[in-house]
């Protein structure tokens, strides 16, 4: 049996439950879901025009996706998928209906113009839809991490800083583009109250409070000494081949002939491309081979897919906090465990959970 989707419960604080609806619309509050909503739209619109063209569908791809949701899930039979969906309110219909209206969104290449309609206004049956969408995309998920990271800053700062939730109503507005003597409005088209909209200032500036606290530069000093290997960034070169031989032929012409790797690439009329990552972004498993070279080395070749790429170490860079992307990773790593551990104390979460647990 399938959950009711409208009473799907997503996490649970003292002895109130949040339900989908209470993630979303908090997403709304903080500025969150239109770009969503326009994707999924334009992803509805794209599964219309494959049928009025009468376009044939990749059953192939379609399976190759779902294969591989079901790998990230750990899902071996179709019974634990069955049971994984059933305690989400969908059902098998709706597991292939999102890898086929994905499957148009990306396929279809003409320039498509959906029907504009405001989330608050659409009909029950498309948020219904949507709501499908958020869950098996994990976007849901994310919603429902960051209402239970302001929910349990809520219970941790116990008394609310008027300043702050002034700011939380400032930014609202803001973001919003709309005026104080607005709000009324705002809030019927959503279906929520005055009641429930100071609590969403209260517990974001809770949150946004609790950020800051943790957002110093010691914090963040400290943070980097830590995670110094796995921030290092690489520039490097790449090579593709098709097989092993060429890629070794490629890689004496560079070590013993002395040419480059742009050389050795044009002259075979092999893909070649600068690329720079930082070294926790490639597979754990060939993390070592970077780790043990140095700028102008390179490495032996590395079996991707079904060919085979040669990479040129360019130049490896020790993190810096004054480097945008390594400030980033840093501050979402001080969040994650901070909040992470404060959910662990005061909130807990449910998508997911039995339904007869429910």
């Amino acid at each position: 049996m399938s959950a009711p989707r409208h009473d799907l419960i997503v996490c649970a604080c003292g002895k109130r439950q949040y339900l989908a609806r209470d993630a979303i619309d908090t997403a709304i509050f903080r500025g969150e879901l239109e770009a969503k909503w326009k994707e999924f739209l334009e992803a509805v619109e794209a599964e219309k025009r494959s049928e009025e063209l009468d376009l044939d569908l990749d059953e192939a791809a379609i399976s190759s996706a779902a294969d591989a949701f079901r790998y990230e899930y750990d899902l071996i039979t179709a019974e634990e998928t069955e049971e994984w969906l059933g305690n989400r309110g969908l059902t098998l219909n709706d597991f292939t209906a999102y890898f086929t209206r994905r499957y148009w969104a990306n396929a279809l290449h003409e320039e498509l113009v959906p029907h504009e309609v405001e989330y608050h206004s659409a009909s029950s049956e498309l948020r219904e839809l949507f709501l499908s969408e958020l869950i098996l995309s994990g976007e849901l998920d994310r919603m429902t991490t960051a209402l239970m990271w302001r929910l349990a800053a809520h219970c941790a700062e116990k008394d609310p800083d008027p300043d702050a939730i002034a700011v939380a109503e400032r930014k609202f507005f803001d973001r919003n583009e709309i005026e104080p003597s607005q709000l009324a409005d705002w809030l019927e088209r959503l279906g929520r109250d005055s009641e429930w909209f100071n609590m969403m200032l209260v517990i974001d500036a809770a949150y946004r409070t609790r950020r800051d606290t943790l957002l110093v530069a010691q914090a963040r000093q400290h943070e980097l000494m830590a995670l110094r290997l796995s921030l290092t960034r690489f520039e490097t070169e790449i090579i593709e081949f098709e097989s092993r031989d060429a890629a070794k032929e490629a890689l004496f012409c560079v070590r013993e002939d002395g040419m480059s790797m742009e050389e050795v690439a044009s002259e075979g009329r092999y893909p070649y491309r600068r690329v720079g990552f930082l070294l926790e972004d490639i597979p754990i498993d060939t993390q070592q081979r970077f780790l043990c070279v140095s700028a102008g080395q390179v490495l032996k070749p590395i079996e991707r897919g079904d060919g085979f790429e040669l990479c040129c170490i360019v130049k490896k860079i020790e993190p810096r906090l004054d480097d945008p992307r390594v400030k980033s990773r840093i501050d979402q790593r001080l969040i994650d465990r901070h909040f992470s551990e404060l959910v662990s104390k005061h909130v807990e979460r449910r998508l997911g959970a039995p339904v007869a647990a429910q």
